[in-house]
């Protein structure tokens, strides 16, 4: 049977990477393409190798370092099939966490490579839904009111708020914009998840908004703890809101006065289910896990959740020891038979070498420790088998059985 022929630009790329698609990566690099052909920025086109066979079609960037990002091993032949597919996938995502998500109304719709959309991030917070647009394929106007229109048609969504990320616009050259509003009139509101309330405002915080990512092993940890409990950047209070339904006692730190204004307006949304009252800490948390080290405070949960240390190869040595560091401390402060929940998101920091980590830290203070779960993100930000970059978050809830074997120190 003859190859379905396309008016698509033609990208012809290296064995290297017929080689990477072919073991399920998506991800094309600017090194590995030969010839670009006509392709302008944002563009559909057909992927094809050195003897020009079709590997199927691309969104193309004149700018990243990802040059192409697969879309389909099929050969779309235009914009119509281009929205039919894009529509397709997000009704496929809604369904998707219709059967994952329980005992919240936040979650992400759509998470880039792990939807098979890449370069768009889309998240539900009660009644409002954000978009976040990664790649110059997404800012066409047409694909961002066509990807609105059918989000709305799946889900009723009432308020579509669009988030910026400056400096990935700018690395994407694409022209400046502001957040706002897509559809709707509100952009603040406040969601459920795990039965804890949050406040929530589009047009601010971190990322895309609150850690969902975070939203099952929020549960988890509530169901190991109780005592005393020091929640290790909380920012607003995610881990520390559900810690507090079943501890005596929760601390909880973070450097940003802002994050905490929130964190606290949280908390007195879960004033009436609370166990106890929070007291939050603006603080350098490498700083302050030393004082209460060395002043020998004690508790029976610690949680650590800190930002992505590695953001690159380049700072993978400097994040490993910020990572032992905090563990090291944590350990050093945490009771007999107390619950370490034990976080990374640093997607260049594997599950391995964060194990190795919190091994050489709980080796270096001489504790016991066991590993009663690893977890990773939530359902709702699905790991695609060949796409390692979709599984980021590392999350370990360890025991600590008391002193370990003392280290061998040979006779003089």
């Amino acid at each position: 049977m003859a190859e379905r022929k396309s008016s698509l630009p033609q990208v012809r790329v290296t064995p290297r990477a017929v080689g990477r698609l072919r073991s399920g990566h998506v991800w094309i690099y600017e090194s590995d393409v030969v010839n670009k052909g006509t392709a302008e920025p944002g563009a559909l086109v057909q992927v094809v190798d050195s003897k020009g066979k079709s590997l199927g079609t691309a969104l193309y960037s004149s700018s990243s370092q990802i040059t192409l990002r697969l879309l389909t091993g099929n050969l779309l032949s235009g914009e119509d099939d281009l929205l039919q597919l894009a529509g397709s996938r997000l009704e496929e995502a809604v369904v998707y966490r219709d059967r994952t998500v329980r005992n919240s109304n936040a979650y992400r719709v759509i998470f880039s490579e792990g939807d098979r959309l890449p370069g768009l991030i889309i998240d539900r917070y009660n009644d409002v839904y954000t978009l976040q647009i990664l790649t110059q394929a997404w800012d066409r106007a047409e694909r961002r009111s066509a990807l609105v229109d059918r989000l709305r048609e799946l889900t009723g969504a009432e308020n579509i708020v669009e988030r910026v990320d400056e400096r990935i616009r700018e690395l994407e050259q694409l022209p400046v914009r502001s957040p706002g509003i897509l559809h709707g009139s509100r952009s603040q509101t406040v969601f459920t998840m795990n039965e804890v309330q949050f406040h929530y405002d589009a047009l601010g915080g971190q990322k895309t908004g609150s850690f969902l990512d975070q939203r099952q092993n929020y549960a988890a940890a509530a169901a190991y703890a109780r005592g005393e409990a020091l929640d290790v950047c909380t920012y607003q209070g995610g881990f520390a809101l559900h810690l507090a339904r079943v501890c005596e006692k929760v601390t909880a730190i973070d450097i940003s006065r802002e994050a905490l204004e929130t964190a606290e307006k949280n908390e007195q949304l879960n004033a009436a289910h609370n166990k106890s009252e929070i007291e939050w800490v603006e603080a350098n948390a490498f700083d302050l896990l030393k004082d209460y080290s060395v002043a020998g405070r004690q508790y029976d949960v610690i949680v650590l959740d800190p930002p992505a240390f590695a953001r690159s190869k380049k700072n993978l040595e400097a994040a490993m020891r910020g990572y032992k560091e905090l563990n090291l401390r944590a350990l050093k402060m945490l009771r007999p038979e107390g619950i370490l929940v034990t976080c990374s998101c640093s997607f260049h920091v594997s599950e391995t070498d964060f194990v190795q980590v919190v091994t050489s830290a709980a080796v270096d203070v001489h504790r016991s420790v066991r590993i009663i779960e690893k977890r990773t993100q939530s359902s709702d930000h699905p790991i695609l088998l060949g796409v390692p970059e979709t599984y980021y978050l590392k999350c370990l809830i360890c025991s600590n059985h008391g002193d370990g074997v003392a280290r061998y120190k040979p006779d003089k």
